[in-house]
């Protein structure tokens, strides 16, 4: 009989003690960790990424020589899209009716609920354009980002080119780079990339059931500026080097020009060259 009475009393203890530890992690996960709340659905909390301005780099005298302009990517949720005047906002932007759908058709199968880029390094003129009207295209957006500007149009292969991140670029990255982010590819923009290109910034938002931005998380809690990337000085004299570019015009060959006591370079002048700002915006690829 004893031993029937203590068999009761270690079970209902079991179970009691089973039932705290669930009551203990309920109460964890629910109240005391936000982990789990900012892992949630993405059609809880959303991530909006800001993008930083690459660092400034200038020449020995410090007159600048490559900067930053803004543009705009035009963002989409599909999932917001109601009707408008198609024809209307694809003169606004300059597309076609095909090129609209294929566009819209991408993002959509991309993702429903999450904004996508719909088009890229949208001009400030046609930004500008774009704002006035922009709330008769319900589900679109504008998305601040800068690119690359060269004043003088000098030195392309000195500089190099800043481009869209590949998927091989994401992976090496170590969790850096998420698609839509640039990366130098080539010359001084690849080599001292980690030095120019900043840190992204976040903005956490709360959306609810209807897919409608209900504000900010924790007030801001979990957010971050971006910081824009450090400023470069280069050994180019930028006189030097557009009075070699000038020597060079229409034929073959190179100059470099050092300064024989430190051994810095001066100018780096390779003919046939090409205006690097070419190398900028939506028409790259041309």
């Amino acid at each position: 009989m004893d031993n029937l009475f203590n068999r009761k009393y270690i079970v209902q203890g079991l179970f009691i003690v089973v039932a705290l530890i669930l009551v203990g992690q309920l109460f964890y996960i629910q109240v005391a960790s936000d982990r789990y709340f900012l892992s949630a659905n993405s059609n809880v909390l959303r991530k909006k990424y800001t993008f930083p301005a690459r660092g400034v780099i200038l020449d020995r005298n410090n007159k600048v020589i490559v900067q930053n302009e803004p543009v705009y990517d035009l963002m989409v949720t599909p999932n917001l899209v109601k009707e408008f005047d198609t024809l209307a906002f694809c003169n606004i932007i300059g597309i076609d009716m095909k090129g609209f759908h294929k566009r819209f058709d991408k993002a959509r199968n991309q993702s429903r609920y999450q904004r996508t880029v719909f088009e890229k390094q949208l001009s400030v003129q046609t930004y500008a354009a774009l704002q006035e009207r922009l709330s008769r295209f319900p589900g679109f957006e504008t998305q601040n980002r800068t690119v690359r500007h060269y004043p003088d149009s000098i030195a392309g292969q000195f500089f190099g080119y800043v481009k869209e991140v590949s998927a091989k670029d994401i992976e090496d990255s170590e969790g850096y780079y998420r698609p839509g982010d640039y990366i130098g590819k080539s010359g001084v923009e690849r080599e001292y990339n980690d030095v120019l290109r900043g840190e992204r910034g976040v903005e956490n938002t709360i959306y609810n059931a209807k897919n409608v931005p209900q504000g900010s998380y924790l007030d801001g809690k979990f957010d971050t500026l971006a910081v824009s990337g450090e400023t470069l000085i280069s050994s180019l004299n930028i006189d030097i080097q557009k009075l070699g570019e000038q020597l060079m015009h229409n034929k073959v060959g190179s100059i470099v020009a050092i300064e024989p006591s430190t051994g810095e370079v001066l100018a780096f002048v390779s003919s046939p060259t090409y205006d690097p700002n070419l190398m900028v915006g939506p028409s790259t690829g041309k």
